[in-house]
Order: C-alpha cells, then structure tokens, then sequence
C-alpha cells in the first residue's frame, strides 16, 4: 500500500475533506492527514492520522515517515516552508489561482501595497513571498479541481463526487444560491434586482446559504420587507456551519450562482473558469443540483446552464429535469480516478 501525506496548513477546509471524502475506503493509499489546527477544528476529523501541524512543525513531522507522495491543498502563503517540502520529497501542489502562480517576483512586490500591507509585509518577509512562483515551478506536478483548467503543466484531480440521498419534496420552488454573500466575487446586485421583478403565484423562497454583511446585508433586510407572501429570502449574518450547508443544500430545487467572471488573487486578476475554479461546480456535483450560471461563464458541463432572461421559468424548468449526477460522478469511479492519477504522480 501506498503512503501519501496531504498538508494543508492554509486556508482550503473543504477541499481536505473532499479528499479525506474520496479516499476514505482505499486499498491502495494509506494517507496521513497534516493540518493547522484552524483547519481541522473546521474538519472535525479525530482519526489516528489526522496530526496538529504548522508551518513550524511539518518538516521535521515529514523525517518521521517515508512517503510516496506529498500533496500540498494551498500554498497561498508560507512559500519558504513549502519550496523546502518541494526540493526535497516527491509533491503535488493544488494549485487555485493560475495567474498567481506565474506572477513574476516584481508583480508580487507591487501586490504587497495594494492590500493588507502588514499581512503582506509579513509574507514577504517572514514567509518567502518571493518564493511563490517557484514553489510551483519545482514540485513535481500541479492539480487544478476544474478539467477546464487542465494543461500540459496542470493535472486534472476529480475529488468530487455525487452523494447519494434522497430528495426533498419541497411545498415551494427552492432556489439556493450558495457562498459568501459579497458582491466582491458574485452579482449579488443582480440577484436582488431580478427577486424583486419576479411575478408570480407559485411560492418561492430564495436561500443565500453563506454569511451576508455590510451592505449586501441591509440589502437583503430591505429586500425581505418588500417581497409578496409567496416569495420569501433566507440569509444568514453569522458563518453557516457545514451542518447547515449541507441540510440547505439537500433540500435546494436548483442552484442560482451569479459568479463575476473577473476576480482577483493577491491582487493578481484571475478569470473564473479560465485562471481560477468557482467551488460552485464542487457543490452541483456533490448535492446533484442543476446550476444556472451566468451567460458569459465558460463551461461544457452538462449541469451548467447558461442563464435565460427569463429566470424564474429556467428554474421553474431545470427544478423538474433530471441528470444523471451518479452515472459520471459516482463516488467509485471517481475514487478510481483519482488514484489512477496519484499512482501516475508516484511513478512518474
């Protein structure tokens, strides 16, 4: 059997738990889990070989074992520690925001004072910031989540999988729009806009399933007063616990993800669907919901579908038809997937 380390000591909760999700049950990969404790307090997991890491602590942790393979779920910061995990074992990094990753030591010290110039000072300073780019350049192999973003550097890591439950039947037309509710990365401008033209005697009701603050909050306060009884809003001003998310996500009808294309990593531009993957495909497939995304977002999967001017009757629709979620995205096939590329990466 196999021995592979994943660490992830920085920021991407949920994308460990998806691969602890998929490799859970395999009999060719036995995997040590290395997590801050920020992470797996979010993780919960309390298993023998999940072990408290730090940037401090995970190479000396790495000496005890021999593995086959290290894989890095973020490297978005601690770049000094993580260039020494690449020169020397056998790693994999997921990498999240493609143009960050080519940036050039001059576009990463402009970056430091376009933001949160103490934090960025430190990392430049304390954490090798200016090892960003080479941190990628010297592992072995890069995953991205989204087989858009696949290239001849860049290899395709299908970690999601399709759940398997049963749905509920709900009394109205449930349309869950899920993440932070931050105009930053999502319209959610024109997800109000939209509700409050909405004509209709049918009972909807409008889930925005992550934290909402500031003005995208008073919006959604105003918002909730205006609307006719058979059209309500849900939101949440504290985090939505995973618990929540995923009670909110079994009962959805259909997914609405109003992602803007043009994001920023780093204060780098990133295009999503092109740069950068939205978490918004992970959750279609793991829930097996339909999704409407915007019109401008490149995609050739089946389960995104570009938003018709009409929208309440594109979800009205795509609430009653079917897809197939188990039929490509089923939990062992993708399993096998997934080790067919992990024994590449040991091989290789």
């Amino acid at each position: 059997m196999k021995k592979i380390a994943y660490i992830e000591i920085d920021t991407h909760a949920e994308i460990a738990q998806a691969f602890i999700n998929i490799m859970e049950g395999s009999q060719n990969f036995s995997v040590d889990y290395y997590f801050s404790k920020k992470i797996k307090d979010q993780i919960g997991e309390t298993e023998s070989n999940v072990f408290l890491s730090d940037s401090s602590m995970i190479l000396d942790q790495l000496k005890t074992k021999e593995y086959d393979l290290v894989i890095v779920g973020t490297v978005h910061r601690f770049f000094n520690t993580f260039l020494a995990v690449t020169n020397k074992y056998n790693t994999a990094v997921i990498t999240h925001n493609l143009n960050f990753t080519r940036a050039s030591k001059f576009d990463l010290i402009k970056s430091v004072f376009k933001g949160d110039v103490i934090y960025r000072m430190k990392l430049w300073l304390k954490e090798g910031l200016l090892y960003a780019t080479k941190v990628y350049q010297e592992s072995k192999s890069l995953m991205v989540l989204d087989e858009a973003l696949t290239s001849d550097r860049h290899q395709f890591l299908p970690l999601f999988y399709a759940r398997d439950f049963v749905k509920s039947k709900n009394e109205s037309l449930m349309i869950v729009i899920p993440g932070g509710v931050s105009q930053k990365r999502r319209d959610y401008n024109h997800i109000f806009t939209t509700i409050q033209q909405i004509r209709t005697d049918q009972k909807c009701e409008f889930i925005f399933l992550g934290k909402a603050k500031d003005k995208e909050l008073k919006k959604l306060e105003d918002l909730s007063s205006k609307l006719p009884e058979n059209i309500s809003v849900t939101y949440f001003s504290e985090r939505v616990s995973a618990e929540d998310f995923e009670k909110w996500m079994k009962k959805a009808d259909v997914l609405w993800c109003p992602i803007q294309q043009g994001t920023e990593f780093f204060s780098i531009q990133e295009t999503y669907g092109q740069t950068k993957m939205t978490g918004n495909l992970g959750d279609s497939i793991a829930y097996g919901k339909l999704a409407v995304f915007p019109k401008n977002y490149p995609s050739k999967l089946n389960f995104i579908v570009p938003e018709k001017e009409n929208i309440l009757e594109q979800l009205k629709e795509l609430a009653e038809t079917h897809f197939d979620f188990q039929k490509s995205y089923g939990r062992a096939e993708v399993q096998t997937k997934v080790e067919q590329l992990l024994n590449g990466f040991i091989a290789g």
